[in-house]
């Protein structure tokens, strides 16, 4: 089973697809481990990446997407995955099911998590309230409102290149977390 999960900053991707994991055996994969695990592994794309990172930029598209086929090639994901954190942009998307397309090989789900903004804000102020000295770093709305706004800009527009594919499903996220993952699980199931 191949999935990916959308949703805004703070929507409970992560602790949905800790659910995921745990109920179906499949692993979930974070882009940015999977760069830094090829940096640390030495790989030729990895080798590229890291130029490319330690010059201050950005790792384009195609060392990303040949990093993920690395990645997804590997021996722990046969039985499947979730990507996480990709793809981020149309172009990515593109290229991912080209890829998969190449491995005679295809998403099964793509499920969005929709929550609305003010509930976002809400989460991240109870964050803080119930654990203040350790509340991440990232939790402020000043950098909330900057990973929406790269989320409208950039990852929005996603959505309906796997809606026309007939891949896209929207699961309420408003809903307590475990009513959040039946959602989820009659999809998957």
């Amino acid at each position: 089973m191949k999935i990916i999960l959308f949703g805004p900053p703070g929507a409970g991707k992560g602790t949905q697809a800790k659910a995921i994991v745990a109920r179906y055996d499949i692993i979930q994969l974070s882009t940015g481990d999977i760069l830094r695990e090829a940096v640390r592994a030495g790989t030729e794309l990895g080798q590229k990446a890291n130029k490319v990172m330690e010059a201050g930029n950005l790792v384009d598209d195609a060392t990303i997407i040949g990093i993920i086929a690395e990645r997804i090639g590997e021996q722990d994901c046969k039985n499947g995955f979730i990507l996480d954190g990709f793809p981020r942009t149309v172009p990515q998307a593109q290229s991912l099911h080209a890829m998969l397309e190449t491995q005679n090989d295809a998403l099964d789900h793509v499920i969005e998590i929709r929550v609305s903004e003010s509930t976002l804000f809400d989460r991240i102020a109870a964050r803080v309230a119930e654990n203040p000295d350790g509340a991440r770093t990232d939790d402020s709305d000043e950098t909330l409102r900057k990973r929406l706004a790269i989320y409208h800009q950039q990852t929005l527009p996603v959505l309906p290149f796997y809606q026309n594919q007939g891949l896209l499903r929207v699961v309420d996220g408003m809903l307590p977390i475990a009513a959040v993952s039946e959602q989820i699980f009659k999809i998957l199931d």
